[in-house]
């Protein structure tokens, strides 16, 4: 039975406000984690000697472990406190991204990430399944909205900054930043958030392999599963070799760079508020599907430039993640709504799992794909990840409108 439409518009209370506050800056921390290694890339290929497929495997390192971690992680995820499980994890990235900041090699910094990796990916699934726990399905979209702002902060803020102190003090200084950053939000959710332990009444698996079972044996869920895996490969494939990419074939230069991203990011921050909006008063898997359309036909743009002014770049940039966000706030408010109150925790982190495992394997696939003869000659083949990207976006489309139309038999 469908909400009233008064629900629609309900206000958060004063605590959901506190709770939307620290997931979005959580999650703030966790993406700029990764969106970092993007524009940190040229620095870092430059300063340890990687070529793109080495550091093609930094980027996949961490989707790899944050997969494995997922898996381990998913049958105990409904057998504790959700605040404790999220400070347990986090407590353990903080540890990892100062591993990454004290790196001074390849293969230190490969390490790091692994072990960011581990309890990093773990986080995102939580914090899903917090939203899920804590606010009703017709306020969600509006919650997933400012929660991705964190994303979109990442590149008005996080980014521009991290590039800052990479220009003075070297890439180590992008990585103590979050660090700092992350330790604060930590104090804060021990300090301020509420036990969140409903789920812990209903709990008829004893055994956490059991309940593992359940979950991934679920057929409903398995479409969920599909359908989000796939849902990070274009991030995954495109995202890495953005900043050489801009550098070497767009001729953008290293100062120019933080403009890029933080004008990308202040247009995501106005939009994705909006499409949250949009996705709790109208169809979820056509918003999901209008941006996905957009994003194709942009990365066909995107990754065919010439060298052309900066001002296009960013125009190019801001229309392409508008597209971006157009897809994800959708398809992950309709995922959220996939499993019941006692599977969540399993569900948000087997969910987490795949996608990262696949964003892995996008990866490593496009540092296949992605060649460069030297450190300061042109990306090849940047075209055909294009390509490729955009059929895997067009299956997407497929598979998050059989997630659609089983989300609403359920609600029916």
């Amino acid at each position: 039975m469908q909400q009233p439409q008064k629900n629609i518009a309900e206000p958060f209370s004063a605590y959901q406000l506190l709770v939307i506050a620290l997931l979005a800056l959580l999650q703030f921390t966790i993406v700029l984690d990764f969106m970092v290694l993007a524009p940190l890339g040229d620095y870092l290929m430059k300063s340890l000697s990687m070529t793109p497929k080495g550091f093609g495997l930094v980027v996949s390192s961490y989707a790899f472990s944050a997969g494995a971690s997922g898996i381990l992680a998913a049958g105990f995820a409904d057998k504790f406190d959700r605040k404790k499980l999220l400070l347990f994890f986090y407590t353990g990235f903080i540890i990892g991204t100062l591993c990454c900041a004290l790196a001074t090699n390849y293969e230190m910094l490969l390490g790091a990430r692994i072990v960011t990796g581990l309890f990093g990916g773990v986080i995102g699934a939580i914090s899903m399944t917090i939203v899920t726990d804590v606010f009703e399905v017709h306020q969600r979209g509006r919650v997933m909205g400012i929660v991705q702002m964190g994303f979109a902060a990442s590149q008005v803020l996080g980014i521009p900054i991290g590039l800052y102190f990479a220009n003075i003090w070297g890439w180590h200084s992008s990585f103590l930043m979050i660090v700092v950053l992350a330790i604060l939000i930590a104090i804060a959710i021990l300090i301020k958030v509420k036990p969140i332990d409903k789920h812990l009444a209903i709990q008829s698996d004893k055994n956490p392999f059991l309940h593992l079972w359940h979950a991934v044996s679920n057929r409903s869920y398995q479409t969920g599963f599909i359908a989000t895996a796939f849902m990070s490969v274009g991030g995954f494939m495109l995202m890495p070799f953005g900043s050489a990419y801009l550098i070497n074939n767009i001729n953008i230069t290293e100062e120019q760079l933080p403009l890029v991203f933080m004008f990308t990011g202040l247009a995501s921050i106005v939009v994705m508020p909006l499409i949250g909006k949009l996705s709790d008063k109208t169809d979820k898997f056509w918003v999901f599907t209008g941006g996905s359309l957009l994003a194709i036909a942009l990365i066909l743009v995107y990754t065919n430039l010439t060298p052309v002014p900066l001002w296009q770049v960013i125009v190019i940039n801001v229309v392409l993640f508008m597209g971006v966000m157009s897809r994800i706030i959708p398809a992950t408010t309709l995922t959220m709504s996939v499993p019941d109150l006692k599977d969540r925790g399993a569900f948000m982190s087997v969910n987490a799992s795949l996608q990262q495992v696949a964003g892995g394997i996008a990866a490593l696939c496009a540092g296949l794909i992605v060649t460069q003869k030297t450190k300061s000659s042109p990306l090849e083949h940047y075209d055909i990840l294009g390509i490729v990207v955009s059929v895997l976006i067009l299956l997407c489309i497929f598979l998050v409108y059989r997630v659609s139309v089983m989300v609403k038999k359920k609600a029916a």
